[in-house]
């Protein structure tokens, strides 16, 4: 089952690359940006979300045919896509969806960019590659 979180996490992904999602009954396309703001996601994209959550059951990511209220279901779980890599959904039992929202995207995948990602919080990334460091150096003293 695909949770909020990952729908979300979903979500933000395409728009990094641009898809939007449609909002059926008021013919409305949302694109927040930007999507982060530092270590987290930007107060556009989360009054973006809650407006989509508010009108899931007509609301879906343009390429797509499921409704974000379909994708917050048990039918429904995130993979990745195998031809980008991206989050997709995929259906627990039956027929998995027509294509990827990829497949209209012109020069994607391209492996020569860095992909979409997650919020990332700095200081912890900096500790990690530090602590990696030290780690390193001191099997190189033993």
């Amino acid at each position: 089952m695909a949770t909020k979180e990952e729908v979300k996490r979903y979500l933000a992904y395409w728009f990094q690359l641009g898809k939007k999602v449609v909002i059926g009954s008021e013919e409305t396309r949302l694109l927040p940006q930007p999507v982060f703001q530092g270590d987290r996601y930007s107060q556009a994209f989360e009054d973006c979300w809650q407006r989509i959550l508010s009108s899931s059951g007509d609301s879906y990511l343009d390429g797509t045919e499921e409704t974000i209220a379909e994708l917050l279901t048990p039918a429904w779980d995130m993979v990745d896509c195998s031809r980008c890599s991206m989050p997709v959904p995929l259906r627990n039992m039956g027929m998995p969806p027509v294509s990827c929202p990829c497949v209209n995207l012109p020069g994607w995948p391209n492996t020569e960019l860095p992909g979409p990602r997650c919020p990332i919080n700095n200081q912890e990334q900096l500790m990690a590659i530090r602590n990696r460091l030290v780690g390193n150096l001191t099997a190189v003293k033993q």
